[in-house]
């Protein structure tokens, strides 16, 4: 065998070695690339709308020398290219910039100070719902592929699909009609302190967590309870039967690993919803989370505290797909040889 040979030999199979790890970073360089697009799409869209942050901040006293002064502050006198590659620039170093409340009490707050809280409390809010879905979504997905046509999927499809199909709005007024205004068992508004653990009022959570767990269960028991009915007729699940294995050791073993897997696409659906969602679910019951703030941001327009949050969340989206393709490709190791072909 010739050198040439030798060295197609021994690299040939290094193509093959380790498929996930490519696959990986195939799609960072794809979110990488969908997050710049998404930077120019957001930053033209805050930029084109009417009125700015100098005019917001100034106020009554937005006369035109004062306006001018505050506008070259702020650099809102520099052209779009211009504000994009330094707002670009600064959001690739970890710098989100100055907000405009800060300009307008003559300091410089940085939109990270601004909204580290929210976001702290926003992730512990959406947290506390995705642990009982995930576990109740299999829980009852599970029960219900085995009772499939019986009264107990019937009655677990009618309470988990009914809450879901309301928007948010709409079932958050209906658990604080009830639970706060007939029979007064919590409050109605998810006060917490500045610099505190939302943890520390944790009663103040229950309405808004219900709220995100009753429009999000729904979905996840009917996909899991769809794919456990697939898992349940494949030919390995009648072996295991007919070997003797037990039906909980079938379901584990052999069919629940398989029902997972498009289950998985889901719950990352829902994740990426519960942080989308709190901006309707925050502001329904006062939360002070980054919903909250994106708000009040749009309110004064401060374009640069928007742009910034706006692009905290779509990484937040691109890298909850990602590790939910990886954790599929994982799971079934077919899926994971095509997509490395």
């Amino acid at each position: 065998m010739t050198a040439a040979a030798t060295v197609a030999v021994e690299t040939a199979p290094a193509k093959n070695t380790h498929p996930l790890a490519r696959l990986a970073a195939r799609r960072v360089l794809e979110g990488a690339l969908t997050l710049f697009a998404l930077s120019i799409l957001v930053f033209l869209a805050t930029s084109v709308l009417p009125g700015d942050a100098a005019s917001a901040v100034l106020g009554k006293q937005a006369t035109g020398p004062a306006l001018k002064a505050m506008r070259h502050a702020m650099g809102l006198d520099r052209s779009l290219i211009v504000q994009y590659e330094h707002w670009l620039f600064g959001l690739l170093h970890g710098d989100l910039g100055y907000t405009a409340l800060g300009y307008g009490t003559g300091g410089h707050v940085t939109v990270w100070s601004q909204i580290s809280d929210k976001l702290s409390n926003s992730l512990a809010l959406a947290g506390t719902a995705f642990v009982p879905i995930v576990i109740l979504s299999q829980l009852l997905g599970v029960f219900s592929a085995l009772k499939a046509g019986r009264w107990q999927d019937q009655l677990i499809s009618v309470v988990t699909l009914v809450p879901a199909a309301l928007p948010e709005f709409v079932l958050g007024t209906v658990l604080l009609s009830v639970l706060f205004t007939w029979l007064d068992l919590l409050p109605p508004v998810s006060f917490v302190l500045p610099g505190t653990n939302p943890f520390s009022a944790g009663i103040t959570l229950i309405l808004p967590v219900l709220t995100l767990v009753g429009v999000t269960l729904g979905p996840a028991v009917r996909m899991l309870r769809a794919g456990m009915l697939d898992a349940l007729e494949a030919d390995t699940v009648a072996v295991a039967r007919l070997n003797g294995l037990s039906e909980w050791r079938v379901v584990r073993r052999y069919a629940l690993r398989n029902a997972l897997a498009p289950t998985i696409q889901v719950f990352a659906l829902i994740a990426q919803y519960l942080v989308g969602g709190l901006l309707i679910v925050e502001n329904l019951f006062g939360y002070p989370g980054i919903g909250t703030e994106l708000v009040n941001a749009v309110t004064i327009h401060d374009n640069l505290e928007v742009q910034s949050v706006t692009m905290l969340l779509a990484a937040f989206y691109v890298a909850v797909t990602i590790v939910a393709d990886l954790l599929v490709m994982i799971l079934v190791p077919q899926l994971r040889t095509a997509a490395s072909r």
